[in-house]
């Protein structure tokens, strides 16, 4: 029980053993300690010192003998706050660094994440993680056939991810074909209804974030989800230049 303790807190398996069979003794010569904690006399000389660069060992020089003390138990106490603001301070160096990082990363090519869905329940899905959370007032770019997603999906599947999209706060800038009479832009968001002989749409394209799904609806709905930033605000751009010169 007491050495699970002590690796909960930080400690090695050989530091919580080391420091137990120390607690033991008064004071104890590291061949003493080695055998109570069974561990090689090396090793012993080791572990103690990492345990005193820790603060839960001292020495003691009687004679020509160095002698080993454990420190109370209470200095554990210490420790623990020692290690939390090691933590926080290790923190404030991560937001330095990682933005830097991810540039390096940047420049290095960001390798996309890749998924495939198929079937309604995977449009579903892939909607529910795209619009898991609003990024700021971004609004979602959404290219698409009104007729066929109506054709592909009941009312009650096209509402919910339409819902789910409005409960976020998420506005949408989105192009779109039919053959029945043009959708007004609303609060909900801004809309462009292009000339469907001329500009077929034969697939949903969704861009919200870093995020791309591509919906192809042919003899069996299936579709792509891409992760990455540059292949969005490609994409983004396309949709951006349409609105500025409708």
């Amino acid at each position: 029980m007491f050495e699970k303790y002590l690796k909960d807190i930080g400690l090695s398996d050989k530091e919580a053993a080391v420091y137990l069979a120390l607690l033991s003794f008064d004071k104890a010569l590291v061949t003493e300690i080695a055998d109570k904690a069974n561990i090689k006399r090396p090793t012993t000389y080791v572990i103690l010192e990492s345990l005193a660069k820790k603060g839960l060992v001292s020495e003691a020089n009687i004679g020509k003998k160095t002698f080993y003390i454990a420190e109370p138990p209470e200095k554990l106490g210490l420790f623990v706050e020692r290690q939390i603001h090691l933590l926080e301070e290790n923190k404030k160096s991560l937001d330095i660094i990682v933005p830097q990082l991810k540039g390096i990363q940047r420049e290095q090519g960001e390798k996309p994440v890749v998924q495939f869905f198929e079937g309604k329940e995977g449009v579903i899905s892939s909607s529910h993680n795209i619009f898991s959370k609003k990024i700021n007032d971004e609004p979602v770019y959404i290219v698409y056939s009104k007729d066929t997603v109506m054709d592909m999906f009941s009312e009650k599947e096209a509402k919910e991810m339409r819902e789910l999209r409005i409960s976020r706060g998420i506005k949408s800038k989105a192009i779109y074909i039919s053959k029945e009479g043009e959708k007004p832009s609303d609060e909900t968001g801004d809309r462009i209804k292009i000339d469907e002989n001329k500009y077929p749409i034969k697939s949903d394209i969704t861009i919200y974030g870093d995020q791309v799904r591509v919906a192809v609806f042919g003899k069996r709905l299936s579709g792509i989800f891409v992760k990455n930033q540059e292949l969005a605000d490609t994409l983004k751009s396309l949709i951006k230049y349409i609105f500025d010169h409708k």
